[in-house]
């Protein structure tokens, strides 16, 4: 499967997706990020989806302190970007220090996409954050190997749910990586009869809800879980 661009709608320009670069303003900072459509398509974009999980993220002040994240579909790395800046940090009373205790942050996505993923990681997070977000190769139903069975607390996609043929490895990726305390946000936009069918999917498989929805966007935000397990990360 290539990565190609798809018919979208909903606002967006022809300006803004081939525009060589985009910028942001999360977690009290300036995020810029590099563009490149034409060579990579909609792996090398900006999406409403991810900008609205950004926003949930940081509005919800959820506490990402020491977990385990992974992002599937990472694109451009806005959302890793944002999740690794977003870890709070605190003060070591016994060595007036600044300590990191984010999260630990793997950003993933194609082999055709990581030059430029991890172009804009490098630039847009800080020295001391770096080591804390890794970017990797991930083709969903592929390369599970190489990632520990149920070894994240978080798991995020931003507007991955678009290619019907990708559905069922994307599912097989998602139970690969899920233990019963993982939770799954999923932003997406509801562009076609296919995006019903894998939410349907996603049912069969996870608890399934809908916690957010940017009418401004039109993006819903969803969380999934193992079987009727709650958590109230």
């Amino acid at each position: 499967m290539a990565l190609v661009p798809y018919e979208e709608g909903g606002g967006w320009t022809a300006r803004q997706l081939h525009s060589p670069s985009a910028t942001f303003h999360f977690a009290s900072r300036t995020i810029r990020l590099q563009q490149d459509w034409r060579r990579l398509g909609v792996a090398a974009v900006v999406w409403d989806a991810a900008v609205v999980l950004c926003a949930y993220l940081e509005m919800e002040g959820i506490d990402l302190r020491d977990r385990s994240v992974i992002e599937l579909g990472a694109g451009t790395g806005l959302l890793g970007i944002v999740v690794t800046l977003l870890g709070m940090w605190i003060v070591s009373v016994s060595h007036g220090l600044l300590s990191p205790l984010g999260a630990r942050v793997t950003i993933t996505d194609r082999a055709a996409a990581l030059e430029l993923l991890e172009s804009n990681v490098q630039a847009n997070l800080p020295p001391e954050l770096r080591p804390r977000a890794v970017v990797k190769e991930l083709t969903w139903g592929k390369d599970l190997d190489n990632f520990s069975p149920g070894a994240f607390d978080l798991i995020l996609g931003a507007d991955i749910v678009y290619l019907e043929e990708t559905f069922a490895e994307l599912l097989q990726t998602l139970e690969h990586l899920c233990s019963e305390q993982t939770v799954i946000l999923l932003s997406c936009r509801i562009r076609y009869e296919r995006d019903l069918k894998f939410l349907k999917m996603l049912r069969e498989r996870f608890s399934v809800s809908e916690v957010h929805y940017d009418s401004s966007k039109d993006v819903h935000i969803y969380k999934a879980q193992r079987g009727s397990h709650k958590d109230d990360f």
